[in-house]
């Protein structure tokens, strides 16, 4: 029973630790909280499933879901890259509360967008390959979980690897240190910024896509629990804080899983163990767990 629970705990942790990684790469760069990223990851599963079912008319079933996540990958890339553009970068220099307004501006829009434009209820997402079951150590693990896994678990070392051992990767964190003497070194600040939107709206929309496949199911809101959760993660793990932002969405799927399978009615408690998290986080240690304190300049 735990076992299972655990594979379940660990699919799941995999998407939010996803999700939480566009959230923390930004709040790194520019210390404000992207609300609109919860959006993204929706439009995501929108666009890997109208890719989706475009391809499976012409290929199997397996190839178009293919197509429909690298198409999610890069729509979502772009759209955060443009919303940076339009919505962030000219209120840059404005007080802290002026890009959180726009970026809930932001999130309104692209989920009235989808509500008004696209369809007001859940479309159902069709099984792209069949599911293949097998039992580890008495719990029952299904082809979709390790694929969402060995997906999740990819991108999320490659991440690692691009940030610690390439020259932009050094760029992104030299921005994030300080963002003017970056400049002064000739890194180009705002080329930077873009590029990692552009990686966590990819990341955001690639987890839209496996979430769809994974509940079978997509709808405009769909991104606001998920993104919340996902944010909790980033505080847990560390806001700022990369490999932060993947342990915290792991060990945060993991409880939630935890307390659906042992607490009576345990799945109507999961959005309370998650909030719970957050709030003891912030009241005992607001850094995260991996994250360091850092004293404010004055």
């Amino acid at each position: 029973m735990i076992l299972q629970q655990l594979v379940n705990g660990l699919t799941l942790g995999s998407l939010y630790a996803l999700i939480a990684l566009g959230y923390t790469m930004v709040y790194g760069v520019l210390l404000m909280i992207n609300f609109a990223h919860s959006e993204i990851f929706m439009t995501g599963a929108f666009v890997s499933l109208f890719v989706y079912l475009k391809l499976a008319k012409i290929m199997p079933g397996w190839q178009a879901f293919v197509g429909g996540i690298a198409a999610s990958f890069v729509v979502c890339a772009a759209l955060a890259v443009t919303v940076e553009r339009i919505a962030y970068r000219p209120l840059r220099r404005a007080a802290r509360l002026a890009p959180l307004i726009s970026a809930i501006g932001v999130s309104i829009l692209l989920q009235n967008a989808v509500f008004l434009w696209i369809s007001d209820q859940s479309l159902a997402y069709p099984q792209a390959f069949e599911v293949r079951h097998m039992s580890v150590f008495g719990a029952d693990v299904n082809s979709l979980q390790l694929l969402i896994l060995g997906v999740s678990v990819t991108l999320m070392l490659l991440l690692h690897f691009f940030v610690n051992r390439t020259r932009l990767g050094t760029a992104i964190r030299a921005t994030a240190q300080d963002a003017t003497t970056a400049s002064l070194m000739g890194i180009p600040v705002n080329g930077i910024i873009a590029i990692t939107f552009f990686i966590g709206g990819a990341l955001g929309g690639v987890a839209g896509a496996l979430n769809g496949m994974y509940y079978g199911s997509i709808k405009y809101n769909m991104g606001f629990v998920p993104g919340i959760k996902a944010f909790t993660a980033a505080v847990l793990g560390g806001i700022g804080n990369i490999p932060g932002a993947m342990w915290g969405g792991l060990i945060l799927g993991v409880l939630e899983s935890l307390a659906a399978g042992f607490i009576p009615n345990g799945s109507d408690w999961k959005d309370v163990i998650a909030f719970t998290v957050l709030l003891l986080i912030l009241l005992f240690r607001p850094e995260g767990l991996f994250g360091k304190h850092t004293p404010e300049k004055v």
